[in-house]
């Protein structure tokens, strides 16, 4: 592994602290309760007043590095019109628990204790991927809590057969070898079907590095996690119970992790007061590969009337 000074991974990281920080974010560890402890970026307690409250929204990460890799464009965008709170689910960044809990659920669960932890009373959630799973799962368990939801590139209504396919796709055995990468290989794959431009010049240091720094730690409660996704049908029929809220589900056009049939059919199965936009020319992170219309699409669900 490259010395810290050396590693672009290292650098990138210090700045995107510095994008958290002067979005008005700083970095904060709540105990839940006995077992678990989130690390989180959220507005400085001791910095507001009740007549500067805006409304609340929480990012939920996706499968992959933390939070602050995956949000910073929305921590950015979002942070002058809400209080925005980006945690790192259990086992990714610094959040850990004593736990043997490895559900999504059991993540829904931990966000849901956080946010009474931070005496947010009611808030508005958006997930991606993985973080749309524990979307789905917190506006289900707290309807009286959960506001709006926004669920982006996210296969809450995944069956086996999907996962079969996605193997199909990478050319993998396992999951794992696409969502936990080792090596540089196994890394240019999950590339190769999560964002829509070809990184075909990047030399293989540069993709040890990115393993090394944000996919090394914790491996073994990670793969846990993806063993211990609830939401995973069995079948050819998908029972997903609807939601209550107004859904915003958001999706790239060419998605090769949830294709983008996924995204049709889970507007039929979340609920009448669902709508689905789709980004043209991004794959898996439309967050990321179109931060702008991204966001200009959930500011407007968000802020718009029910």
């Amino acid at each position: 592994m490259a010395p810290s000074f050396l590693s672009f991974v290292s650098l990138y990281g210090i700045y995107l602290r510095r994008c958290f920080a002067t979005s008005g974010l700083t970095s904060q560890f709540i105990d839940i309760d006995d077992h678990t402890t989130i690390h989180l970026w959220a507005p400085n307690p001791d910095h507001q007043t009740p007549q500067q409250q805006k409304p609340a929204l929480l990012l939920l990460h996706g499968f992959g590095p933390s939070a602050m890799w995956q949000w910073r464009r929305q921590a950015q965008f979002f942070s002058p019109h809400f209080q925005v709170y980006v945690p790192d689910l259990v086992f990714f960044g610094d959040s850990t628990t004593k736990s043997k809990e490895r559900s999504e659920v059991f993540q829904a669960v931990s966000m849901g204790k956080l946010m009474e932890k931070l005496q947010v009373k009611k808030y508005h959630v958006m997930g991606t991927s993985y973080g749309g799973f524990v979307a789905y799962h917190m506006a289900k368990l707290w309807p009286e809590k959960v506001e709006k939801v926004v669920i982006a590139s996210s296969g809450v209504n995944m069956r086996k057969a999907d996962n079969m396919e996605l193997l199909q796709r990478a050319n993998v055995e396992n999951v794992e070898e696409i969502m936990l990468p080792e090596t540089a290989t196994q890394l240019r794959t999950l590339t190769r079907l999560a964002i829509s431009r070809r990184f075909t010049m990047v030399p293989d240091f540069f993709w040890k590095d990115v393993v090394n720094q944000l996919y090394s730690e914790n491996r073994n409660e990670k793969l846990q996690l993806l063993k211990g996704i609830t939401l995973l049908a069995g079948d050819d029929s998908c029972k997903l119970p609807p939601l209550q809220q107004n859904v915003l589900i958001v999706w790239g056009d060419k998605d090769q992790i949830f294709p983008l049939k996924m995204a049709h059919e889970l507007k039929e199965l979340i609920g009448k007061k669902t709508r689905l936009e789709i980004i043209q020319n991004t794959s898996h992170v439309p967050q990321i590969e179109n931060s702008t219309q991204f966001n200009n699409i959930v500011k407007n669900f968000l802020c718009g009337s029910s």
